[in-house]
């Protein structure tokens, strides 16, 4: 076992810390375990709190351009209050339950350039410092996993992923951040539209599905961006239609003719919804277009596979499930993900 870091701040011979997470993918609003171990230094030290914040690398638009920086989105305390004696060895298991919107950071194995972590804290006799800091990856839930597979058969294409600070108006939003998926249309949209943006609003009952169209404009009119909001359950993930169901959020998401603002600097100024004619009233389950209410639910075990469902993302998201993403194939995003990491730690 390697111990990741020394708590500089408890001086030469303070306690080392590392965290280990349970292996494999977590989901949103699911658990994550692991351990933290713990070695003792060349005294006794009275360990006040161990806490696990959440971590991720977030994107701000302002007046000056654009800039990133980590943003801590859930702390849990997991451990504390026990003396560590000299050179003392104990693993803290641990059980959390992270946030409903928790960004996904692959798909079918392969990393969208978003980039999380889990950071652990000690608080040893009054002093805190941040020690550990591991690479989070997070799975689609089921209902995500099939409307990101119908967009795949639907020949949509996979451009870039990122986390944008601020909040999106009208929605039952969270966090302080919201993931942005960028889509190319599909060849049907594609003399419309420039590009689609794609946001997965999720929570215990179900999940708001944020769509923006970059509409092209014509001779004698300007292009703009037009807005919609949907909401489905998780116990919809099995429904046999997605693939009509999502062509038709976005025909009339490309149909409509009100002219919406641009985004303000974070995130949207004027707030999503429907009207009456354009898509569901923000209750769960669809509307008399598409089908009955379904029940709520979440399986938390279930994981959307098959035959041919790699090779339709591969075709139809511009290769994501054989590792380009945004342009990067999957080893420069991984790098991208340690320089972020090595970089927070050298802070």
């Amino acid at each position: 076992m390697v111990f990741k870091k020394l708590l500089g701040s408890l001086g030469v011979g303070g306690p080392t810390v590392d965290t280990v997470l349970e292996p494999g993918p977590a989901l949103p609003g699911g658990t994550l375990s692991g351990q933290v171990h713990l070695r003792g230094g060349k005294a006794d030290f009275d360990i006040d709190h161990i806490t696990l914040e959440l971590v991720a690398r977030v994107e701000a638009e302002h007046e000056h351009g654009e800039s990133e920086g980590a943003v801590v989105f859930d702390r849990f305390t997991v451990g504390g209050g026990f003396r560590l004696r000299e050179g003392e060895s104990r693993s803290v298991p641990f059980s959390v339950t992270l946030p409903w919107e928790t960004p996904v950071t692959e798909l079918y194995g392969q990393p969208l350039g978003i980039v999380l972590g889990v950071r652990t804290e000690l608080a040893v006799a009054g002093a805190k410092d941040k020690g550990d800091l591991d690479p989070l990856a997070v799975r689609p839930l089921p209902v995500q996993e099939a409307i990101l597979e119908a967009l795949g058969q639907l020949g949509f294409g996979f451009r870039s992923a990122d986390l944008e600070l601020g909040r999106i108006g009208g929605t039952g939003q969270q966090l302080p951040f919201y993931q942005e998926i960028e889509l190319t249309p599909a060849p049907q949209y594609a003399h419309q539209v420039r590009e689609f943006e794609l946001t997965f609003l999720t929570d215990p009952g179900g999940m708001e599905v944020v769509l923006e169209a970059d509409k092209r404009g014509g001779f004698l009119s300007p292009g703009h961006d037009a807005l919609a909001r949907f909401t489905v359950s998780h116990g919809e993930a099995d429904r046999p239609d997605w693939n009509t169901v999502v062509d038709g959020w976005f025909r009339q998401l490309t149909e409509r003719r009100a002219s919406y603002g641009t985004p303000g600097p974070y995130g949207h100024d004027a707030p999503y919804g429907h009207e009456p004619s354009y898509g569901h009233e923000p209750s769960y389950g669809h509307g008399p277009s598409y089908g009955h209410e379904h029940a709520y639910g979440h399986d938390g075990g279930h994981h959307r596979s098959g035959p041919g469902m790699g090779t339709a993302i591969a075709a139809g998201a511009a290769g994501l499930a054989v590792g380009v993403v945004g342009g990067m194939v999957a080893a420069e995003v991984v790098d991208e993900v340690g320089d972020f990491f090595e970089g927070d730690e050298e802070d």
